[in-house]
């Protein structure tokens, strides 16, 4: 979407280029294309917060310009310190992604810019190193967002299952648009990449950042139909735990299960499920003496 209005402001300013005999028109164009874009919401990132995907730091009134103090709490410091005791001194960098979500999680659901600060003064590394992995994944939010960040699976499968009409769902029960903040602060509406249980699609990941590192939870809920997603929000809003998992199934039975809606969904004859040992091949015990050459 973002790409479209970009190459029609392109072909709008290359016009007006022609017309005026500069190519400073066209740079302004762009320039004014690029910010309705970031204003109209064109840009469809997988970050909780489109805005995410521009790779700037936002000053909210003055709260994140990076003066502020932060820092871990002792509770979350000595997770912090566990982690660094994983690795060699030379290698402290490597516990970076994880002290940004433990710092994610202490900031309720987004990184702050003196969180970033401070995590690259402890890993002892230069600011822009933490920002390049901040910017690069987008489960990291650098915008603040809701308690909730209710994340609908965007790649083909969960598309081809109904994916979309979950997402107008939500937006509708909601009443926000992607990448989107309810006014009482509870819901983030996003998009996110294929969550890995293509055979439950569609299906819903949701955040909870309500509670700090404590209470932090990332559920998923699969199998959806639009009245599962409806029920899903309103037990959270009623401060219920939602049946995660798929809403109708006991596990991942293979294709061609035979289903009653509504009832426990069972293996065709002859079919395994994801319950069961797999049957192999298996991986040799790296412990074992090697086998002897053959003869």
């Amino acid at each position: 979407m973002f790409g479209r209005g970009l190459a029609a402001a392109g072909r709008a300013a290359r016009a007006l280029a022609v017309a005026t005999g500069g190519a400073s028109a066209e740079v302004e164009v762009t320039r004014q294309a690029c910010a309705r874009a970031a204003a109209g919401g064109w840009l469809r990132g997988f970050a909780s917060n489109s805005i995410d995907s521009f790779n700037v730091h936002k000053d909210f009134d003055g709260k994140n310009t990076g003066t502020e103090k932060w820092d871990y709490t002792e509770a979350n410091r000595k997770i912090v310190d566990n982690m660094l005791s994983k690795y060699p001194t030379n290698w402290r960098q490597s516990a970076m992604i994880p002290m940004l979500d433990i710092a994610q999680q202490q900031s309720g659901g987004w990184l702050p810019l003196s969180a970033m600060n401070r995590v690259a003064e402890i890993l002892g590394v230069p600011e822009i190193r933490v920002y390049e992995v901040a910017t690069f994944y987008s489960m990291f939010n650098r915008t603040p967002g809701g308690k909730y960040h209710v994340m609908v699976c965007g790649t083909t499968p969960c598309r081809l299952q109904g994916a979309q009409s979950i997402e107008h769902t939500i937006s509708e029960h909601l009443g926000i648009n992607m990448g989107e903040t309810t006014s009482d602060g509870m819901f983030t509406l996003a998009e996110m990449e294929c969550m890995g249980a293509c055979v439950n699609a569609p299906m819903v990941c949701i955040a909870d950042f309500s509670n700090g590192v404590e209470g932090f939870s990332y559920e998923y809920y699969e199998d959806l139909t639009q009245d599962d997603m409806r029920k899903i929000l309103d037990q959270i809003k009623r401060g219920e735990k939602p049946k995660t998992g798929s809403q109708y199934r006991s596990k991942a039975e293979p294709a061609g299960a035979i289903v009653n809606r509504g009832e426990k969904w069972v293996p065709m004859q002859g079919h395994t499920t994801l319950t069961g040992d797999p049957p192999g091949p298996r991986c040799r015990d790296l412990d074992a003496p090697p086998p002897p050459p053959p003869k």
